[in-house]
């Protein structure tokens, strides 16, 4: 697995569009710019879906935000 132990910031963003297919790279995490469910893959391979994610930072490895299951929108993923 590609699981980074880097702490350093993000150097770029862009934005995410939900897909229940698409794989995208790796993310540092994910910036949350309306409230709401996010349902994603980990980079280790499980789904999971944060409940009433608040709007900012979401600090986790994915590599893909699922269109089922995700009601947040505005969604960027940090590298």
């Amino acid at each position: 697995m590609g699981r980074s132990k880097d702490i350093a910031s993000a150097f770029n963003a862009t934005a995410v569009i939900t897909s229940d297919s698409a794989v995208i790279p790796v993310t540092r995490g994910l910036y949350i710019g309306a409230t709401g469910d996010v349902t994603v893959r980990m980079e280790a391979g499980n789904s999971v879906t944060f409940k009433a994610a608040p709007v900012g930072i979401l600090p986790i490895q994915v590599d893909m935000v699922k269109l089922t299951g995700t009601t947040a929108t505005n969604i960027l993923a940090l590298y």
